[in-house]
């Protein structure tokens, strides 16, 4: 019995120190804060400059140069995304105005036209004959119009001698009202021809493309029927869709920079719909792009952005050194002062998601060296080791630790 009782408690003492000397090497840090071994004179061991009496409060990090970012100062621009197809700002069907056969057809696809310029030609004969018919009842009109006027003068001085009665002054005055009347229809009916006879040409109402003939030579068509589709590239138009709470800040003539076939755009916002739809809750902008030399397609995708506000002189770093704290929402970035690195809260500005930059208002300065890389940093203020560049800082007494790789 006292052979086993001794032979317990050794057991018992064996176990305890086994489990101390594991809890001593177990102290991992998560991600890329890993502490160096504790061992005498180096960093987080006795003497070392992470250790007791150190630097760090024994914490000791590896960082390559890719993970650091400096703040600069630069322009930053507080915009709204807007996506769409850019489309001709007029599409105008051109459609026939009467019944007939087409003689001819001047354009095809493509074409670019003037404003005036003759599209195509209608047979013309029945429309020349009812314009010269009625040019000549006009001139029948006008004939008796004058012969009334001149019975009604002799007529009125014959009355005024006493040679004739009054009626005969009225019948006159009638005579004269009437074949006016008739001079004006004869001129309505002159006008309305005229017009058909005009119609048999068709011509462009503005300077345009012609992006679809439907028409060929000889054909027969009908009135209404659309002849031609004419477009207007000059300038392009992009309806896009803004969530309603950016909405507010958009409003007409603001810039907005555009990448379109690769190449960068610039446009103005031309209108902004007073409703939002109700099921994508989004207001509609619309965005005109001046297009003179035809070097945009309608139909072209278009990715831009509304900006409302720039700030030329804006301190900024990388979005991705802005990190938030889980309990409050407040944003902080890890910078690195020295040979150490330490969390300093800041205050964000304006951020541009489309460049990928934040604006600091304050926390950091101009030249501050932040770590903008996916790490993981447990330590408030750890000795910061950089690899891989030209700022590297490595301890002069010892090599740098390897690097750990990242979660």
């Amino acid at each position: 019995m006292k052979t086993l009782y001794i032979h317990g408690i050794l057991a018992t003492a064996l176990i305890a120190a086994s489990c101390s000397g594991g809890d001593a090497k177990s102290s991992n840090t998560p991600g890329n804060a890993q502490p160096v071994a504790n061992a005498p004179g180096s960093p987080g061991g006795p003497g070392g400059p992470g250790g007791q009496g150190g630097r760090g409060g024994g914490r000791s990090i590896t960082l390559a140069a890719t993970d650091i970012a400096q703040a600069r100062r630069g322009m930053i621009e507080d915009a709204v995304p807007v996506t769409g197809d850019l489309q001709p700002v007029e599409r105008i069907g051109i459609r026939a105005r009467i019944d007939g056969e087409v003689l001819n057809v001047f354009v095809r696809e493509g074409d670019r036209v003037r404003p005036g310029q003759l599209l195509a030609r209608f047979e013309q004969v029945e429309q020349q004959s009812s314009a010269a018919s009625a040019e000549a009842d006009v001139a029948a009109a006008r004939t008796e119009l004058a012969t009334a006027e001149w019975n009604l003068d002799q007529t009125r001085e014959l009355f005024r001698e006493g040679a004739v009665p009054e009626r005969d002054v009225k019948a006159g005055e009638q005579a004269v009202a009437g074949a006016r009347a008739r001079v004006a229809a004869a001129e309505s009916r002159q006008r309305t021809s005229g017009r058909t006879l005009e119609d048999t040409r068709v011509v462009a109402p503005v300077a345009g493309t012609i992006e679809t003939r439907n028409v060929g030579n000889g054909e027969h068509v009908s009135r209404g029927a659309t002849l031609f589709n004419l477009v207007r590239t000059d300038v392009l138009e992009l309806t896009g869709n803004v969530p309603a709470r950016q909405a507010n800040q958009i409003r007409p003539g603001q810039l907005v920079r555009f990448n379109a076939d690769g190449r960068a755009f610039t446009g103005r916002v031309a209108r902004v719909s007073p409703t939002i739809n109700a099921a994508s809750r989004a207001v509609a902008v619309y965005i005109q792009i001046p297009n003179a030399d035809g070097s945009l397609k309608g139909g072209t995708f278009a990715a831009g952005r509304v900006v409302s506000r720039t700030v030329n002189d804006a301190v900024i770093i990388p979005s991705s050194a802005v990190r938030q704290d889980q309990n409050t929402g407040t944003s902080y970035v890890f910078r690195i002062n020295g040979e150490t690195v330490e969390r300093t809260p800041i205050e964000v500005g304006l951020v541009d998601e489309a460049t990928g930059i934040v604006q600091v208002a304050k926390g950091i300065e101009e030249g501050d060296r932040v770590v903008s890389g996916a790490v993981n940093i447990v330590a408030q203020s750890a000795r910061v080791t950089i690899i891989g560049g030209a700022d590297t800082r490595a301890s002069p007494q010892q090599p740098a630790p390897a690097p750990v790789p990242r979660n």
